[in-house]
């Protein structure tokens, strides 16, 4: 419990340390941030690909800053990982999550850094960028936002202790700091009532879709994924008993699964475990989640046929969602163009 109420008061200070001072770098462009408080999977690389498609619909051309987690190269300054029209980097120099991001995003730049302003100036000065997405970033206070959405969910609410016993990395009070709280899996009107005990004015639902599966053939392209084949389930994801769960659900028949840890990076001898072990269990098919296929595509030829379930997510209501983010992307241009004028 002591340690618990330590690391708390040290989250606190610390975002209090950051937005005091003006110590936050600004980039020229609007930043939109899309985070959360808890530790592992809560449905935010989704929904960065959904807000980032519905700005790209409002005829803005936006810029994906992601510090790619768990990369295996981790070279200083940007790696760019999509220019918005063709891939220019691989997994180990991107991470999973910007690769299946980029993988995509048509005409979204991806670009992935430890120092976040860095790529964002990148990306306004080469690639175009109008308006950044921040992928996980509540708790990047090095930069500055404009707009911060927080992924909050009941389960987070309801335990909210902190590491290193609970799961968030925030305290609950941190949620104040958000424009809006996104819960996934509610109504619109619970979302709003969840937000409204946090203290957030602004609240929306996230809706979870599982899109039909896919079938990976020789050349990486998608094609659809028959239901009434066997298959063996593979996920290393946050919560691999969901995914395992909803494939059930779908209708399909999983004779065998086997789970590995969030963004657990294959290996040839991971390949042929999870082979044999779907032989073994009368499987003709593994199946598995988008950013898993991210991990297993370097492997091709792969010694079995490979199915996967792209997930998407939608913000609700989607109109008062939409004209919601518009306003406040044109109150960011006002404050900043003020900004500059004051400067100049």
């Amino acid at each position: 419990m002591v340690l618990t109420w330590l690391y708390a008061h040290v989250a606190r200070s610390r975002r209090r340390s950051w937005q005091q001072a003006s110590r936050q770098r600004r980039l020229e462009r609007p930043v939109i941030s899309v985070g959360n408080l808890r530790v592992g999977g809560s449905g935010k690389t989704p929904t960065v690909a959904h807000v980032a498609a519905l700005l790209r619909e409002m005829g803005e051309r936006p810029a994906i800053l992601s510090r790619g987690y768990a990369r295996q190269h981790t070279p200083d300054g940007v790696v760019v990982v999509s220019d918005g029209t063709q891939l220019r980097a691989d997994l180990p120099s991107s991470g999973d999550e910007p690769l299946m991001l980029a993988r995509a995003l048509t005409g979204v730049p991806v670009l992935v850094s430890r120092e976040r302003h860095l790529a964002g100036v990148l990306a306004e000065r080469r690639l175009g960028a109008t308006v950044h997405v921040l992928d996980d970033g509540f708790q990047h206070l090095p930069l500055h936002r404009d707009v911060d959405l927080l992924v909050v969910s009941q389960d987070d609410v309801a335990d909210g202790r902190t590491l290193p016993v609970g799961r968030l990395r925030e305290p609950l009070d941190a949620a104040r700091c958000a424009d809006a709280v996104l819960v996934p899996g509610v109504s619109p009107e619970a979302a709003r009532e969840l937000a409204g005990r946090l203290g957030v004015g602004t609240a929306f639902a996230i809706v979870r879709k599982a899109e039909p599966a896919r079938r990976l053939d020789l050349v990486a392209a998608a094609a659809p994924a028959p239901l009434d084949v066997p298959v063996f389930a593979v996920a290393g994801i946050a919560h691999p008993d969901r995914f395992f769960a909803e494939l059930v659900a779908g209708g399909w028949r999983v004779p065998g699964t086997r789970s590995f840890r969030d963004h657990h990076a294959y290996g040839a001898r991971d390949v042929e475990r999870i082979s044999q072990a779907a032989r073994a269990c009368g499987a003709r098919a593994v199946m598995t989640t988008e950013k898993d296929l991210m991990r297993l595509l370097p492997f091709r030829p792969l010694p079995f046929p490979l199915f996967w379930v792209p997930m998407t997510v939608r913000i609700e209501p989607a109109g008062e969602f939409r004209e919601w983010l518009g306003t406040r992307l044109q109150d960011a241009r006002a404050v900043k163009a003020a900004r500059a004028g004051w400067s100049g």
